[in-house]
This record gives C-alpha cells, structure tokens and sequence, in this order.
C-alpha cells in the first residue's frame, strides 16, 4: 500500500466507527485481562458466555482464587481448552496478588510473565486498559495487514512493527480495532466482501480477489465465521 493511501484508509475505518471498542465484555481491568486470556482459540461470544457466569462472583484475583480451581474448571467448561486456561487464570490470580497487590501491571514484561499471557494478550490489555499504542496482531489483523499491504511481514511480530511504523499517531491507539473488526467482519478468510469494503480503493488485493471470483457480498457475511480477538494465543 502506497504511503499516500494509509491516511485515508484510516479516516474511512474512523468515519464509520469513531470509537472502536473490543467486543469481550468486562467492567475492571482484571476481568479483561481474564477475558482475553480465555479468548485464545475461542470466539469472543462464548468467552462472554462464560464470563457473564463467572464474573458477578469472581471478578478479582482473591474472589477468584476463593472459588478454587475446581469451581472455576467448572465455571469454564464451555470454553476450548478449559482446563489449561483455567490453570493458567488460577496461577495469574495467585501471581497478580504475590507480586502486584493484586492489580493488573501496566508494564509488558510483567504481563508477560503471567501464566497464559503472551506478547498478543499483553497489547491488547495495554492498549484497551492503558489507552497504549500498541497492535495485538491476530489472525485478523495479520490477514488485513498482509492483503492489503498496509505492513506485510511473515510473522506477527514483523506485522506488529510494520503497523507501528506506518500507522500515523493520530490513528494508532484505535488501529487494533478497526483493522480487527475489519478482518473479522469485512476481509475474511475465506470469502472477503470486497464489494461492502469502504477501504477497497486502497487494498493491494482488491482486483485480485474481483478477478478471481473469490470475493463474497454482503448477503455472504451471515453465514461467515466470526473468530475471536485473540484467537491462537
């Protein structure tokens, strides 16, 4: 993508959703940090699923850790990998209270030393927490970014550089989110909705997928698969 296009490519993003916002439901900063490490490999609905369970009774690391594992294996179950998550969340309460006076840390190396938290968890909860310019590349946001040729790279940490050097600063706290929404309900995986994109005049990939017969319309997005913020954790 040509420099010249990246500034209007995100005002069009700004213009139709002024203020982005993750979709994982939380009302502290503790429950999204929960949220997004359960939100590996999940969608965000059944993440919120669960959590609209478990939350009005344990929604600090010492109301969580008062359940008890088993209790909060249980409380879990819905979600892929429940058993390892809820180990890794039962660990990162106990850690959160040894380390932290049981308040999440607004540092990235502390967060990545929590038990299931990875480079990925960690911008998201700096960004959506701390207001950080920070990109938490998923699946989505390595797909857009790549099709697009926004910041091609060949893995999520060239990506993550390449957007935080392209995006301009006035754009870069919301980026995560417009190019995830993007991703999950425009440029999909298997069926972008090239004809329903406000973006496509400046996607690198937009006469390709034409030409090829591969992008959907906008009656295709129903039937879509919508994958989780944080999926792949």
């Amino acid at each position: 993508m040509k420099t010249s296009a990246i500034v209007p490519f995100f005002a069009t993003l700004h213009a139709a959703n002024p203020q982005p916002a993750t979709e994982l439901e939380y009302t502290n900063v503790f429950e999204l940090l929960a949220a997004v490490l359960l939100s590996a490999q999940a969608t965000d609905v059944g993440v919120n699923k669960a959590t609209r369970r478990l939350f009005p009774i344990a929604n600090t690391p010492r109301k969580m850790l008062a359940l008890g594992l088993p209790a909060l294996t249980e409380a879990l179950r819905t979600i892929g990998l429940y058993r390892n998550k809820a180990k890794n969340l039962y660990r990162t309460c106990e850690l959160l209270l040894e380390r932290h006076g049981g308040q999440v840390p607004r540092d990235r190396a502390a967060l990545e030393a929590l038990p299931g938290v990875g480079r990925k968890t960690a911008n998201v909860v700096l960004n959506v927490a701390f207001g950080e310019a920070t990109m938490a590349v998923d699946t989505h946001i390595f797909r857009v970014a790549n099709r697009t040729g926004l910041a091609p790279g060949k893995n999520p940490l060239e990506v993550e550089q390449g957007l935080l050097r392209r995006i301009p600063a006035e754009f870069l706290v919301d980026a995560h989110h417009w190019v995830i929404l993007h991703g999950r309900y425009v440029c999909q995986a298997r069926r972008p909705l090239c004809d329903a994109c406000a973006v496509a005049t400046w996607c690198d990939s937009r006469d390709l997928f034409r030409a090829t017969g591969i992008a959907g319309s906008v009656h295709d997005r129903d039937a879509a698969p919508r994958t989780s913020v944080t999926d792949g954790e």
